[in-house]
Formats: structure tokens, C-alpha cells, sequence
């Protein structure tokens, strides 16, 4: 085989890589952000439970999330495993990855000095507006760095998914490699890896002097 079309074959998966990153986000950002508020919660009963949770999401390997959320309802239901594992592998992906980014998000909102309350308060400001328009957004400027950190990591850790045979860029080059006899295709793999990853890492870097507007 060709480099060339080794490369080509790979650039298929790589497309499923890209889903797997950006669905990924998609719905892990939101969701770490409602993890994060019952965490914070006043209440002690849902404070302690997403607590438990998160340590739960945290402690255990990706590899075994992925492993439970594909096939653990049809050995724990009967129920027939989803002929698209984009699905359960986005599913094991986000909650995963939602409670690294609720750590972040709480760190960063506790992070925020009463005043920044008390000011919004004599303003005039209902608890959601003071949020919103107040506390999210210096927030968001404050945790940029780590949540970058993390986001690179997702983009080598969708990689994971060939633990459960999904087509994506990291299963077909180790696909390529077993039937080739060959380590290329795994360096075809990381220059491919590398790649995004300097994107990201251009596009959220990008975005972090955009929000140093003090400077």
C-alpha cells in the first residue's frame, strides 16, 4: 500500500475523528456548566451526589466509560447495541469529559470576588442577570487556559474509541498497520494528531488575546 492511499484511507476516519471532537464539545461545555451549579448548590443532598458523580466520571478510565455506555445496556437491559456507535461513544465522551470541564467552571466561578455580587446587587441586577452579563464572562477569560488544556486532550483521547470498533482515524491506522505489518500508519496517525491539535491550539489561543483586553 502506497503512502498515499494510506494516507487517504486514514483521512476518511480522520472526518469521524472530527465528529467525535466536535459533538464532543458540543454538548460537554453546556452540560459541565449544569454540573458545576449542583456542585455549588446550597442544597447538601445535590451538592454531595454530583460530587459523588464527578468523582465517579473522574476516577475511572474513558476507556471503561466507553466500554459501559456501548455495551452495558445489552448486558444490563437485553437491549441491542446501537448500530451507530457515534452515538454511545459521543455519550461516554461528554459526560466524561463534562465533569473535568465542572471542575474548571466551579474553580473559576469561586474564583470571583464577592464584590463583583455586592456591586451587581446595588445595580440593581437579579442573581441571573449578575451571572450572565457579569460573572460569566470573566469566567470564561479566567479559565480559557485550562479549558484549553483539556480540549487538546479530547483530541488525542478521541483515539479511544477503537476500543469499541468505531471507524475512526486511530482504528483504521492501527487496521492498516496489522494487515501492512507496518509502524507507518501510526506515524501517519500522530502527524495527523499533531495537526489538529496545532489548530486548536492556534484557534484557542486566538481567542485568549482576544479576551486579554486589559493589555
Amino acid at each position: 500500500m502506497t503512502l498515499m492511499t494510506m494516507i487517504t484511507k486514514m483521512g476518511e476516519g480522520f472526518g469521524k475523528t472530527c465528529a467525535i471532537f466536535f459533538l464532543t464539545l458540543l454538548f460537554s461545555l453546556p452540560l459541565g456548566m449544569l454540573v458545576a451549579l449542583l456542585r455549588m448548590s446550597k442544597n447538601a443532598f445535590v451538592s454531595s451526589v454530583t460530587r459523588g458523580v464527578i468523582s465517579v466520571l473522574r476516577g475511572t478510565p474513558l476507556m471503561l466509560q466507553l466500554l459501559a455506555v456501548t455495551y452495558g445496556p445489552y448486558y444490563m437491559f437485553g437491549m441491542n447495541v446501537s448500530r451507530n456507535k457515534l452515538i454511545p461513544v459521543v455519550i461516554a465522551f461528554s459526560i466524561n469529559y463534562a465533569a473535568y470541564f465542572a471542575e474548571i467552571y466551579r474553580g473559576g466561578i469561586e474564583s470571583m470576588p464577592v464584590g463583583q455580587y455586592e456591586a451587581s446587587q446595588v445595580l440593581g441586577y437579579t442573581r441571573f442577570q449578575t451571572f450572565m452579563r457579569i460573572i460569566l464572562p470573566q469566567v470564561i477569560k479566567r479559565i480559557l487556559p485550562s479549558m484549553t488544556n483539556e480540549v487538546v486532550t479530547l483530541v488525542k483521547d478521541t483515539s479511544m474509541a477503537f476500543t469499541v470498533s468505531y471507524q475512526e482515524m486511530f482504528t483504521i491506522g492501527k487496521q492498516i498497520a496489522n494487515s501492512q505489518t507496518s509502524f507507518v500508519p501510526f506515524v501517519v496517525a500522530g502527524a495527523f494528531y499533531y495537526v489538529f491539535n496545532l489548530l486548536v491550539d492556534f484557534g484557542m489561543g486566538r481567542l485568549e488575546k482576544r479576551l486579554n483586553y486589559y493589555r
